[in-house]
């Protein structure tokens, strides 16, 4: 169990304070100059009432004039003219800012991915994390507004009032921050809470999205439906829905229960301003104006101190949880990187090396050894969970070694960038990707900054065993039945799949069991037109039939995660060992062929 940093609600606002003020800077500078100036204003507006109500009451008694009530009531006016402009702007800017600034967020959780080792997508601790930051991002940002809220709008305001309230009895200003404290204290319980359920949540989120996605979305449905797996599913679903509910319920009824009993220390103690100041007018200790703004006044203090605590602050509290997550997702180590140079066409040498994922009890690699030579085309053979995917990503430099080391060109990867590592390797694996586009760009995709006539493309198609006049409006053929185009089978999407590893330019292509999808004959014959492409280049042909392997320079054979045997086709199947025992086992496919 990895070990998360948690920080306190000041440290949390240090943290995302310069991500939120960076992409709009001079707004939110506006933004914190309006909200000072309104929390000052609903003060300004107290002493306006007081001051209109106690010149109301001297022209009552004849002690002062009609104009001077009537001006005061201008200034109580404009007061409250300008408490309602101010109120406006600042709730309409948090929108504005807010659009940018998530926006922003994005983009820095995306490149924040980019910059992760592959392999943390094995591990599935870390995809929570990842899930935990996408539900956290807006938090952090209305956690962000919500403290400044309470810095440039409630404090300023509560200490006018305050200073108002002392100037006129003392007492009532201590007792209004005393009868707060319950419910303050019932927000801590409520952040201890809601931060657990977050970490419990998570999890289950994640699976409960999945079993919805078996159930109704593009990729799964069709087979859910003709295996009869979708009541299954939905059971699953359901299942995790309660478990959600049941988490949420708790966390709650905890939060809420202890909540219940602090508001009603709180509404008693309102009762007691209210004694209080009643008890102050009888002995002339305050005026009829100071009363009555006093009096009037009261209601929007209870309401904004009940906003902060029981609005803002729970708000703050509940969200605290996925905030921390948002946090510790930023914090997640990244693949370490000193070079960001290409490092060059050239041997990859593994020496002694071992990889486990993340969590695995055992190496999916073990000290295997050997070089993939510049311009040699590879086969890596082996039976189902033998290491060849695995091997593949550390040859392309996905993944690092856990011991040893992967040289490219003399180059260790563990010190390159893993765009550098990339910029020159083409791949195709069996998982390839179904882009809801067009043929064209389905293909081209994979180097856009490449330009490519038709006649080109029409090659490299020819050799995927594709071709343009297959499809009604060719290469404009738009590959999804959502946006009015047209589907495709299963090797179709496989022969695109790999037109698209051909098209992009290369000095290293890796075929990852790519035609699993399209009978041994047409995997030969692709394999055949690769052969051209792949010459005086690196290239690397994983597949579990032997057939089409004769065309590699050489043939590495995996088994439980060893490299066993290495060397030609001829070489390997006159020496007993496994290569000879899966070929044999294959053997009539070739012959009938």
């Amino acid at each position: 169990m990895r070990e998360k940093r948690k920080n306190n609600s000041v440290k949390v606002l240090l943290r995302l304070l310069p991500g939120t003020v960076r992409p709009v800077p001079l707004l939110f500078l506006v933004f914190i100059v309006i909200t000072v100036c309104h929390g000052i204003s609903w003060g300004v507006e107290t002493v306006m009432q007081q001051r209109f109500f106690d010149q109301a009451a001297a022209m009552a008694g004849g002690s002062a004039s009609f104009g001077a009530a009537l001006t005061a009531l201008g200034f109580l006016g404009a007061a409250n003219v300008g408490c309602q402009v101010l109120n406006g702007a600042g709730n309409f800017l948090p929108e504005v800012v807010g659009g940018k600034v998530l926006g922003h967020q994005s983009k820095e959780i995306h490149e924040k991915i980019a910059r992760l080792s592959p392999a943390v997508f094995e591990d599935t601790g870390k995809l929570d994390d990842i899930n935990k930051a996408e539900a956290g991002k807006e938090n952090a940002f209305w956690f962000v507004c919500d403290f400044i809220a309470l810095l440039t709008f409630y404090i300023p305001y509560f200490l006018f009032m305050g200073w108002y309230l002392f100037s006129l009895k003392p007492v009532l200003a201590v007792v209004i921050v005393i009868i707060f404290l319950p419910t303050a204290l019932a927000q801590l319980i409520r952040m201890k809470a809601f931060s657990d359920l977050e970490d419990e949540s998570a999890p289950v989120r994640r699976e409960y999205e999945h079993y919805e996605a078996c159930m109704v979305s593009r990729e799964f449905f069709r087979e859910t439906r003709l295996l009869g797996g979708f009541s299954y599913f939905k059971r699953l679903y359901l299942e995790t829905m309660d478990l959600m509910q049941r988490l949420k319920y708790r966390a709650s009824m905890k939060s809420n229960l202890f909540e219940l009993s602090m508001r009603i220390l709180t509404v008693a103690g309102y009762v007691g301003i209210l004694l209080l100041l009643f008890d102050a007018l009888m002995k002339r200790e305050v005026s009829v104006g100071a009363f009555a703004a006093v009096f009037n006044s009261l209601g929007m203090l209870y309401s904004l101190m009940e906003e902060i605590i029981c609005r803002h602050i729970s708000d703050m509290a509940q969200n605290m949880g996925s905030i921390q997550n948002y946090l510790n997702f930023l914090d997640l180590e990244e693949r370490k990187s000193e070079r960001s140079e290409e490092p060059g066409w050239g041997d990859i040498v593994l020496t002694d090396v071992s990889f486990s994922y993340p969590g695995a009890e055992s190496d999916a690699i073990r000290e295997v050894s050997f070089t993939l030579k510049k311009g040699e085309t590879l086969a890596v053979v082996g039976e189902n969970g033998s290491g060849k995917s695995t091997l593949v990503r550390l040859l392309a430099g996905l993944y690092e070694p856990k011991r040893g080391s992967v040289m490219i060109n003399g180059n260790d990867t563990r010190k390159l960038s893993l765009g550098a590592l990339t910029a020159r390797t083409s791949a195709v694996f069996q998982k390839f990707q179904r882009y809801q586009m067009t043929l064209g760009e389905n293909i081209t995709i994979s180097d856009r900054f490449r330009s490519c006539e038709e006649r080109e493309l029409d090659r490299i198609c020819d050799m995927a065993g594709t071709d343009r006049k297959d499809f009604e409006k060719g290469y404009d053929t738009m590959l999804s039945r959502e946006f009015d185009g047209v589907d495709l089978s299963g090797g179709q999407w496989q022969r695109t799949a790999i037109a698209r590893g051909f098209f992009r330019d290369h000095d290293l292509i890796i075929l990852d069991e790519p035609t699993a999808a399209i009978d041994p004959y047409e995997e030969t014959r692709i394999y055949n037109r690769f052969a051209g492409i792949a010459k005086d280049k690196s290239a690397v042909v994983v597949t579990h039939r032997l057939g089409s392997v004769k065309l590699a320079d050489r043939i590495l054979v995996m088994k439980e995660g060893r490299a066993v045997q290495l060397g030609t086709h001829e070489e390997l199947i006159g020496q007993e060992g496994e290569y000879k025992r899966l070929y044999e086992a294959q053997e009539q496919w070739y012959q009938e062929g």
